[in-house]
């Protein structure tokens, strides 16, 4: 028998801390640009950002934290957050990165779960972590994120950055470390039960900032300049931190200020070329530059994601300002990135309306990354675009099982993200929900995202939800909750009508209702569950009189209609 012939390579761990010692190295003069929460502007390279970041690893082992410790953080995007990010997991600590947007209550858990040994924060979080300091006993040292200039008075007593990294001298060499060593720890959002962590190791990080970077991901280069919107407290910021060094981009950190005018004077001002962020931050930008009269001077390709993206979000980038949306798919679970929606050689050379339709789906998979819809009995479902099924995937930065619990979460191998999806044959993967935001109305399901979407493209919309409320005959049916443009005006059946001919007739909503301003959770998507708490009481029109339903005009109920079944 054969011995199989080992390959001889040299065994180099993937460690986050050679993504900076590169950066470094090689783009050691490339800018990092920082809106400081002090108001001004902060600048340096790549070659400051690692003596730095080992200046702070320097500090934290003279604090005795050591390998394996969990050091959380509570930060907007800048230059000392960034590097913290290097600064703990270069010498073996987990970095644990912080939603403060979370419930207080929330973060007290998430802490106290985690074990965080120390904490660090921006100013503007001054008094939550007043709030916080007594319910997390186990924190030895809250580290202020400021020079001694600008620390605030707090209750608590805190350790300022500034001190404990000026009092070393950055003359260390990053440990050499199993690559499959914890290196960030990030929470799921928790709208339903208590977040949830997910451990990544310094392996996934990097092999993550590797699919990221890719062409038919982000594209990065070292002639980019990039600026993510997505906040580091959520999921590392998409990967981009990593990404950025590791491609030797240019990279320019907002700070706590993400309206509409301020990312759009930095951007001009830094020559952004790259950003990423959520759909509700875009239009934010989008409404700005347009009430502004308004163009993107560099802007060359944004990612969105987070949430489902409009198709009209993704239409007004591209027609009106020449920006490439590309529309974006993952969660926390995944490090966060799974698919992006960009088109092959092929695909360019179909017609307009086919690649548009392509483009407004979730996307295709990168390298590294595995997926498949499945059904009852966990029968997997084919790539028809028809068929839709829960959505499993799995690879080397996925999740094998969460922080400190002992029940997988796997089923056969593969991690159920709770969406239901269908999968063309081009392997173009769409959303078409949450399996809890499902409307399951007489036995067949209405995607709320579709109804959202269309709702969207209205003029007179500027953001849309939908939900189930309860009905005596079809056990559910969708309710529309809106915001309207400022000095739009749409009445609720000018609403409904516009559905018509686009959706099937039964999938139009039963209702509308305005509202001032929809709720968010923490990573700012729409809060469904808020959403669904506070109209639980409502009733539909059509259910209001049952004998006169409305739904029989739809081809919903009565003999001859087409029905829906039982």
């Amino acid at each position: 028998m054969t011995t199989p012939l080992r390959g001889q390579m040299m065994d180099v761990p993937l460690t986050v801390s050679s993504l900076l010692a590169h950066a470094s190295r090689f783009f050691g003069t490339t800018e990092i640009v920082s809106k400081r929460i002090e108001g001004d502007v902060h600048r340096y390279t790549y070659r400051d950002c690692e003596k730095r970041a080992k200046q702070l690893a320097q500090g934290l082992i003279a604090l005795g934290v050591e390998a394996g410790d969990r050091i959380g953080t509570l930060a907007w995007n800048g230059y000392r957050h960034l590097e913290t990010y290097y600064g703990t997991t270069g010498f073996g600590a987990v970095c644990h990165t912080i939603n403060p947007r979370l419930f207080p209550e929330q973060i007290a858990y998430i802490v106290n779960h985690a074990d965080d040994r120390y904490v660090m924060f921006d100013a503007t979080f001054a008094a939550l972590v007043d709030v916080l300091a007594p319910q997390c006993p186990n924190v030895q040292g809250w580290i202020a994120l400021a020079d001694d200039a600008h620390l605030l008075r707090l209750a608590t007593p805190v350790i300022g950055y500034e001190a404990l990294v000026c009092a070393q001298d950055g003359d260390f060499d990053w440990p050499v470390l199993d690559e499959r060593l914890a290196s960030y720890l990030c929470y799921t959002s928790g709208t339903t039960g208590n977040p949830k962590g997910a451990l990544y190791s310094h392996r996934s990080t990097v092999l993550h900032a590797y699919g990221v970077s890719l062409p038919n991901a982000s594209g990065l280069s070292a002639r980019d300049c990039a600026l993510p919107v997505v906040p580091m407290f959520h999921v590392n910021a998409w990967g981009i931190p990593h990404a950025a060094p590791l491609t030797g981009a240019k990279l320019v950190l907002p700070g706590k200020d993400l309206d509409g005018k301020s990312l759009y004077e930095l951007m001009e001002a830094e020559h952004v070329t790259y950003s990423a962020g959520v759909p509700t931050v875009w239009l934010g930008l989008l409404n700005y530059v347009r009430e502004a009269g308004l163009r993107f001077g560099s802007l060359e390709r944004t990612v969105i994601g987070g949430s489902a993206c409009p198709p009209a979000l993704l239409r007004m980038f591209r027609d009106d300002y020449g920006v490439q949306a590309i529309h974006g798919w993952g969660m926390t679970e995944m490090s966060p990135l799974g698919t992006v929606s960009r088109l092959n050689r092929e695909q360019t050379m179909r017609s307009p309306d086919e690649q548009r339709r392509l483009l407004e789906k979730q996307g295709h998979v990168i390298y590294g990354v595995d997926m498949k819809i499945v059904g009852d009995g966990g029968r997997e479902l084919p790539w028809d675009g028809v068929a839709f099924g829960d959505l499993h995937v799995r690879g080397p930065w996925v999740i094998d099982g969460y922080f400190r619990n002992d029940v997988s979460p796997l089923i056969d191998g593969w991690f159920p993200t709770g969406d239901v999806a269908t999968i063309d044959h081009d392997g173009f993967m769409r959303i078409t929900d949450r399996s809890k935001d499902l409307i399951k109305s007489g036995g067949e399901w209405i995607s709320s995202i579709e109804i959202e979407n269309l709702a969207v493209a209205h003029a007179a919309v500027a953001e849309a939800a939908c939900i189930a409320c309860a009905h005596p005959n079809w056990k559910e049916r969708p309710l529309l909750v809106v915001v309207k443009r400022p000095n739009a005006d749409v009445t609720p059946e000018e609403l409904l009508g516009f559905y018509e001919g686009k959706v099937a007739k039964w999938w139009i909503p039963d209702d509308v209702v305005f509202v001032d301003e929809l709720p968010h959770t923490a990573t700012g998507k729409v809060n469904k569950l808020r959403l669904r708490e506070q109209f639980r009481d409502h009733i539909l029109s059509s259910a209001r009189n049952i004998e006169n339903c409305p739904l029989a005009d739809r081809g919903m109920a009565g003999s001859g209609s087409t029905p829906v079944p039982e």
